[in-house]
């Protein structure tokens, strides 16, 4: 029987210990820092039915679903984002549910876009949402989280770009130009992808006139150093007066400077998210030592999503990290989040006949919180046993001596000490 070949899907990627552990890692800080703020987990399923997911996210989306026939002839999609089916969960367990209802979801998404780095068509997404709240408290609450998850990562430098839907809607009304609005926001989302030149090409090819294309482009374009309070009026002005978007975005950043942490936004009009179901506020994230990465979160109010499942009104905002292109930014910075992959905290190593002694000091250690591998072929060499905690990154390596004491063994310094106490064992990895 011929081998098959063990190749993987282009887009797709097998994850080594190396990379999984440090990931977890912050997978878990994440879900404290969710926790912390009382959000709850929820999980959905990776397939459903194509009518569900299919034109929810706009046109270039719907390009990118995998979706097939299975084998019972219904027509299926994998999941594209967590938010979508997450109105469709809204809309089925309604009655469940205390709102407002702050949920937070980690898990994979696919899309069949083209591979780069830090983005690919297997990827973790990890949303956090609040439904059942329309006020500036809600979307100033998933701010307030953004802001706490990124200092907790120390990514160094971060910025969140916000914009609000309502108000460019407002000026695209003001204008004559609000039939386009569906064209004139994906155009724009392009802006840092494409340039302003290739914007207002397009642009002038969706209005039919160079001068509206560049009104547009006056609008988006935030001139240095405006501040936030700066850019609402400005935005005001163009959009023909004060309006309930720009009230809200004055209230917003009102709690953002009652907070202290007002420092980290700017109001960036050329935000605008390529998908269809946003309706207010919008933002996006991006490292001030890593800017090539791109937004690493992203996300915005959806005050209609869930109407496509339901007739109860269920308006929702929120944010979504993408998982792998964080981690290639950590990767970028050198993160010290990223420099711990170890296996464990301490192997023990033994001869045969020292299995029960092994097994017993084991369970001690881990019963004070130490995470502990056991080498589990004895009879193998001294040197294939180090070589095993090496290659797992281990810090301390633990063996018998014969008149029953330790020996510990720092594997960075080769300092040893001798010891016949398991609290002691625990205080020197401590220290």
């Amino acid at each position: 029987m011929s081998l098959i070949e063990p190749i993987v899907l282009k887009g797709f990627r097998d994850s080594l210990p190396e990379q999984e552990i440090p990931k977890k890692k912050i997978m878990r800080a994440l879900e404290d820092q969710f926790q912390s703020y009382g959000f709850v987990p929820i999980d959905t399923p990776a397939l459903e039915y194509t009518s569900v997911l299919l034109g929810k996210g706009g046109g270039e989306t719907d390009k990118q679903i995998f979706h097939f026939t299975d084998n019972g002839g219904r027509e299926v999609a994998m999941r594209f984002d967590l938010t979508v089916p997450f109105a469709r969960f809204l809309a089925a367990h309604n009655a469940n549910l205390a709102l407002p209802f702050k949920r937070y979801h980690i898990n994979k998404v696919w899309r069949g876009e083209n591979p780069q780095k830090g983005r690919y068509r297997e990827f973790i997404q990890c949303d956090f949402d609040i439904v059942g709240a329309d006020n500036a408290e809600s979307d100033f609450e998933i701010l307030s989280l953004m802001d706490s998850s990124f200092k907790m990562l120390q990514v160094g430098g971060y910025t969140f770009h916000v914009a609000h839907r309502g108000l460019f809607n407002a000026f695209l009304e003001f204008n004559g130009i609000k039939e386009h609005s569906v064209e004139i926001l994906r155009t724009v989302d392009k802006l840092r992808k494409i340039g302003k030149d290739a914007v207002i090409e397009q642009l002038t090819e969706i209005t039919s006139s160079k001068e509206k294309a560049e009104r547009i482009c006056e609008y988006i374009e935030r001139p240095e150093n405006e501040t936030f309070e700066e850019g609402i009026k400005r935005l005001e002005a163009l959009a023909g007066g004060e309006n309930e978007a720009s009230i809200r975005l004055t209230e917003i950043h009102d709690l953002l400077k009652a907070l202290g942490i007002d420092e980290h936004f700017i109001l960036d009009p050329s935000i605008t998210r390529g998908l269809d179901y946003y309706t207010g506020i919008v933002y996006e994230t991006f490292l001030t030592d890593c800017p090539q990465i791109g937004s690493v979160c992203s996300g915005g109010r959806y005050n209609n999503l869930a109407s496509l499942y339901t007739k109860e009104h269920l308006p929702g905002v929120g944010s979504s990290i993408g998982l792998d292109r964080l981690l290639a930014a950590l990767e970028e910075l050198k993160s010290p989040l990223l420099a711990d992959s170890s296996s464990a905290d301490i192997v023990i190593l033994h001869r045969p006949g020292e299995e029960k002694n092994a097994m017993k000091v084991a369970r001690e250690l881990r019963e004070k919180g130490i995470k502990v591998d056991v080498y589990l072929t004895p009879e193998k060499k001294a040197k294939q046993q180090y070589d095993y905690a090496a290659k797992n990154r281990i810090r301390y390596a633990l063996s018998f001596k014969e008149d029953g004491s330790y020996s510990l063994k720092n594997l960075e310094t080769r300092e040893i000490t001798n010891t016949t106490s398991v609290s002691d064992i625990c205080s020197q990895i401590a220290r």
